[in-house]
């Protein structure tokens, strides 16, 4: 009896387990640490969400240093849809919808064309990327998103 119940509790585990990580869609999704695909079984928490990893040793890196990688974290956090925009990143004024850009695989949009032209005018999408999800940033534009 015993057995059974180990048993019993150990599926509802993994079968809860799978369900939390189901709802994020990982399709194009890379590891914060390495550019690789991120994996829905090699994950850690952070910021009331998930951030995916390609293997436990990028989990591990991310563990020991977060900050070093926290513009690519946030970025996936948005990209994962756990995370969406409420303000301008640079502001943390009203969104003008006209003002949306694409990067890399997420849309961002800014109170004015002048924020708009911040963003634009960075290097590259590497730069705007830091000036978008940098902890400053994503904390004057992003909320995590309400579960349904």
């Amino acid at each position: 009896m015993k057995r059974f119940l180990a048993s019993a509790v150990a599926v509802l585990v993994v079968a809860t387990a799978t369900t939390l990580t189901a709802d994020v869609d990982l399709k194009d999704i890379q590891c914060v640490v390495a550019k690789k695909a991120a994996d829905a079984s090699k994950s850690a928490d952070y910021k009331d969400a998930k951030v995916y990893f390609c293997c436990n040793g990028c989990a591990g890196k991310f563990a020991k240093d977060t900050e070093k990688y926290a513009v690519k974290a946030n970025h996936q956090l948005v990209a994962t849809k756990q995370y969406v925009q409420k303000k301008c990143p640079f502001s943390g004024g009203k969104l003008n919808e006209s003002t949306a850009i694409k990067l890399a695989g997420t849309e961002v949009a800014f109170c004015c064309n002048n924020c708009k032209g911040k963003a634009e005018g960075a290097e590259d999408d590497e730069a705007r990327l830091k000036l978008i999800y940098s902890d400053k940033s994503f904390k004057k534009g992003f909320e995590l998103a309400k579960k349904e």
